[in-house]
């Protein structure tokens, strides 16, 4: 079995950007809140040990970089055990949403439970142990389409080429996270990125995230920002930003948020556009309501 590494822990003063003006109602659509054994156990095929990650150190985050609202994705590390997720939820009804990843075959009851706290889709995850998989994936999208929720998935865009009919098909709205999830080495003419922006442009999301995990040229990133800007002149109005905060399996060493928040000057130029993608997407495809 494979050595399971702890990661660093996030910058501990995480803050604004330096670059532009944070727009209000602007919102983070993925982040992590993470707990510890054996309160919260982490599941035994993860691929990384990360250090705790509470709740009040995630609301502080959104208060120090200037977002209105919070999208929680569930963790890999906590597998199908969504709880620390949904607590938090149900204590910040009107400020966060989140993304479950639940086995299939869960009582209505517990879906119902899951809707109120405010799950509003699921993940499926192909890249980190503990994660939920493609194999059923139409009956994942089946459950979303009945419950009112989208599909949100972690996969490397090189392999999209022969699985993107089948998602095209999903009856649900579909988001990609972080851009893919590709090496900048790959290239923006790589068939699985070309998959992608064809996705995007027929009516599906992406998160305009992952700088450090997409980057192989390391900070500032600079080498992220073709295929940010190809995302976002796909589909302007299907863009969103997200943290990743706590930056888990940042093996490099964790990004600092104000990087990562000036790359958006870079990423998307100009304001109007950069106000969609940070209030106005967010808020419609969340159900936040109009922004401020």
């Amino acid at each position: 079995m494979p050595e399971i590494r702890d990661c660093p822990a996030p910058d501990p003063h995480p803050g604004g950007p330096t670059r532009y003006a944070v727009p209000a109602g602007a919102v983070d659509t993925h982040a992590h809140v993470i707990g510890l054994p054996p309160d919260y156990p982490l599941v035994p095929d993860r691929s990384y040990t990360p250090p705790a990650a509470p709740a009040e150190r995630y609301l502080a985050m959104l208060d120090g970089t200037g977002m209105a609202n919070g999208v929680l994705v569930q963790v890999s590390v906590h597998g199908t055990d969504n709880r620390l997720m949904v607590e938090t939820l149900r204590a910040n009804r009107q400020r966060l949403r989140g993304i479950a990843v639940i086995p299939l075959g869960l009582p209505d009851a517990e879906l119902a439970a899951l809707k109120e706290a405010g799950v509003v889709g699921l993940r499926l995850n192909v890249l980190f142990g503990g994660g939920v998989g493609l194999d059923a994936v139409e009956a994942y999208g089946a459950l979303a389409r009945e419950m009112g929720w989208h599909l949100q998935f972690l996969l490397d865009a090189r392999d999209l080429p022969p699985i993107a009919g089948r998602l095209a098909r999903l009856p649900v709205p579909l988001v990609f996270d972080h851009m893919g999830h590709m090496p900048t080495s790959a290239g923006v003419d790589h068939p699985g990125f070309q998959a992608l922006l064809g996705l995007v442009a027929d009516g599906n999301w992406v998160k305009l995230s992952g700088a450090f995990r997409d980057s192989v040229t390391g900070p500032p990133y600079a080498d992220t920002i073709p295929f940010a800007r190809a995302l976002n002149d796909a589909a302007p109005e299907r863009c969103l930003w997200g943290s990743d905060w706590p930056h888990v399996a940042a093996w490099d060493g964790p990004p600092r948020t104000t990087m990562l928040l000036d790359l958006m000057a870079d990423w998307v130029p100009d304001a109007d556009r950069r106000r969609l993608v940070f209030v106005d997407n967010p808020r419609r495809l969340y159900g936040f309501g109009a922004g401020a």
